[in-house]
């Protein structure tokens, strides 16, 4: 393809990103289209960067005092927030919405979107913070490794790249969904902070997008959103928004205050947050992680028993080859258990109220 050929396809694909805002149908469909960078501008007021397919930034001129990263789809068969993040994205390509802040939205696994799958070969919520360059003999360079070392540079060229050096905050929202109906439809994650206080205000913005079940991690992991808060300090949470349901079958209503919220984070607008208080929130801690060790690993209660579900201290919560892990304690919940991960993978969270 020649020069002005390449022009010519640029000038048609802003035009249909203008007219239709279709950025992730053609992430998808099209992904060629993106294998090189393409600037435009939204009626001179807002700059768009488009560095690879599924990635997009938006940059007012006059920008203003955050950096938002919304992120969906690190697992393709997450839906609801994929859908959220694209009608955000064909809003502001349409100009129904003008953003007064600079936001990142990256559409994570395109692949395993087109199969409806959480991954195509591996996890990649697990590959981040350097991860995906950890390959042992039995393994090889993936898909979902490739992409998470192209997210990573994406984030940390959008957090390092404002042209206005003023002090500002930095947000990262990885949107997800569970893979399992939860005892609270809407909970986050908010990363190990390394010996920072939980942010306060922070909790009262997710309560405004109606998530009041806060789970404390304890440790240092390799997920998306504890890369953000390790590496660029940004106030960041995975946010998982009810359950896994095919494309088109989500109930929309349901994430209202979520959509408003970011909707507002985004375009400048006051968030009128409720004072904070402790009676607001559920707030858990992290007491076992479970590993899975063996190939025979089995849970030890339904397969389609919610997040959140407590047990009496004692109680069986899996067993393996060598091993029978109980709740410590009265009351003990579980959080995320799936017994079909990857030996040495994370099996079971439980979980145990505390305050902050």
């Amino acid at each position: 393809m020649n020069q002005i050929e390449t022009k010519t396809l640029s000038a048609n694909t802003i035009q249909r990103l203008k007219e239709k805002g279709c950025f992730l149908q053609l992430s998808r469909q099209d992904p060629q289209l993106f294998s090189k960078p393409v600037h435009f501008m939204l009626s001179q007021h807002t700059k768009v960067k488009i560095t690879a397919e599924g990635i997009i930034c938006f940059e007012p001129e006059n920008v203003t005092d955050k950096d938002i990263v919304l992120s969906c789809g690190i697992h393709g068969n997450e839906t609801a927030p994929i859908e959220i993040c694209d009608d955000l994205v064909s809003d502001i390509l349409s100009e129904k919405l003008i953003v007064k802040q600079r936001v990142l939205v990256i559409f994570g696994n395109l692949p395993a979107m087109d199969i409806a799958q959480r991954f195509v070969t591996e996890n990649m919520n697990r590959l981040f913070s350097g991860e995906h360059q950890n390959i042992n003999v039995d393994q090889r360079v993936n898909g979902e490794r490739h992409r998470a070392n192209q997210l990573e540079l994406a984030v940390k060229q959008f957090y390092c790249g404002r042209n206005n050096k003023q002090q500002c905050s930095r947000y990262h929202y990885d949107l997800h969904t569970a893979i399992r109906p939860s005892k609270n439809h809407k909970f986050a994650v908010y990363p190990f902070q390394n010996d920072k206080p939980w942010d306060k205000e922070q909790l009262q913005i997710l309560l405004a997008c109606g998530v009041n079940t806060i789970l404390l991690s304890g440790n240092p992991t390799t997920t998306f959103s504890y890369y953000s808060a390790n590496e660029f300090d940004a106030h960041a949470f995975t946010v998982e928004l009810g359950k896994v349901n095919p494309f088109g079958e989500n109930k929309m209503s349901d994430f209202q205050d979520v959509i408003e919220t970011l909707t507002k984070m985004v375009c400048g607008n006051n968030l009128a947050l409720k004072p904070y208080n402790q009676a607001d929130f559920l707030i858990y801690k992290v007491n076992q992680v479970i590993n899975k060790l063996q190939a025979d690993f089995v849970l030890n209660f339904a397969d389609d028993m919610a997040n959140f579900s407590d047990f009496a201290r004692g109680e069986v919560l899996a067993t393996e080859s060598g091993a029978i892990y109980r709740a410590e304690h009265e009351g003990e919940a579980i959080v995320f258990p799936n017994a079909d991960v990857e030996i040495g993978q994370r099996a079971i969270l439980t979980v145990i109220p505390t305050t902050i």
